[in-house]
């Protein structure tokens, strides 16, 4: 999940909420809505491995 932040940046949160904070999880910020979808794909990627 991502959101444009005040500073224009772009932030990849967690789909899930995190059980200990009940909040998202932050997942990196990023300069460009495309970077942080690129690396959304790059995470989708590792969860489905080993």
């Amino acid at each position: 999940m991502i959101r444009k932040l005040a500073s224009g940046e772009y932030r990849l949160y967690s789909r899930k909420t995190d059980p200990r904070t009940g909040k998202r999880r932050n997942l990196g910020t990023f300069k460009t809505r495309a970077a942080a979808e690129k690396h959304e794909r790059e995470v989708q990627y590792f969860k489905r491995q080993g």
